[in-house]
């Protein structure tokens, strides 16, 4: 898509919404309107598509309230889910991949996985890097430290780029579904909602309640197609019903295999 088709769009409506009532004006602030500016070009110059599944996290649940019950590096699902997006961005690499400006793929080697981070300047996404080769417990860590540094101290743009892939929660506000928009160069994001209890069949009919957790994938058109990203999808749903997440030791070069 052109800049010159952008520039054509129809101008912003002007108005006056004084001369129906007081109002105030609050201008936003430098983070919101860059931030705004890259969502903007991105919604308008990315065709999206977003999917949406669900993932069974009743074993992962358990396994996650256990090890926080024991002590030491204190998880959330968020920690598991990077995981899991990191053994799927090895098996579906155009996923691990970018568009530059001349509209080559470039494909990565590296698994590098952003993380939304509200903050109280606005949304920042460091990144954690070699997702693929470090434990939960090693990502969790990381994703605490540079968690707190966004919403103190502030991140350098170092910290925030050469992600192959963003995850953004609203699990712990809550929700069932959205469309998150794809932070270019990228081809994919990930965005999650709160965990809800589900009642079930099993496998002999009587009712059993799990624990599902929604998923919505948003894609660019012109890079994946629907059914891979349906495959990519049911794949990171099926990581997350394993306790395979746990079993990756920090630095092994298979660690996105198990």
């Amino acid at each position: 898509m052109s800049e010159e088709w952008v520039r054509g769009l129809a101008p912003w409506p002007k108005s006056d919404p004084a001369r129906f009532g007081k109002v105030d004006r609050k201008p936003l602030s430098k983070m919101q309107r860059l931030v705004a500016s890259f969502l903007a070009r991105n919604w308008v110059m990315i065709p999206h598509v977003t999917h949406h599944d669900e993932a069974d996290v009743t074993v992962i649940e358990q396994r996650r309230s256990a090890s926080n019950a024991a002590g030491g590096v204190r998880l959330t699902l968020v920690p598991l889910l990077v995981k899991a997006l990191a053994a799927a961005l090895r098996e579906f690499p155009h996923f691990n991949a970018s568009l530059d400006a001349s509209g080559d793929l470039v494909l990565k080697s590296y698994v590098n996985i952003g993380v939304a981070v509200d903050t109280p300047g606005g949304l920042l996404v460091p990144v954690v890097r070699d997702c693929d080769t470090k434990s939960v417990s090693e990502i969790a860590t990381e994703l605490t430290e540079l968690s707190d540094k966004a919403r103190t101290k502030g991140l350098p743009m170092e910290q925030m780029s050469g992600g192959c892939m963003t995850l953004t929660s609203l699990g712990h506000i809550g929700g069932t579904g959205f469309t998150p928009i794809i932070n270019a160069p990228e081809v994919a994001i990930l965005g999650v909602t709160r965990v809800r209890t589900t009642a079930v069949p099993d496998t002999d009919g009587r009712v059993v309640w799990r624990q599902m957790l929604p998923l919505s994938l948003s894609y660019d058109h012109r890079v994946i197609n629907g059914a891979d990203a349906a495959r990519f999808l049911r794949f990171v749903a099926d990581r997350l019903n394993s306790e395979d997440l746990f079993r990756c030791r920090a630095g092994s070069a298979d660690c996105s295999a198990h």
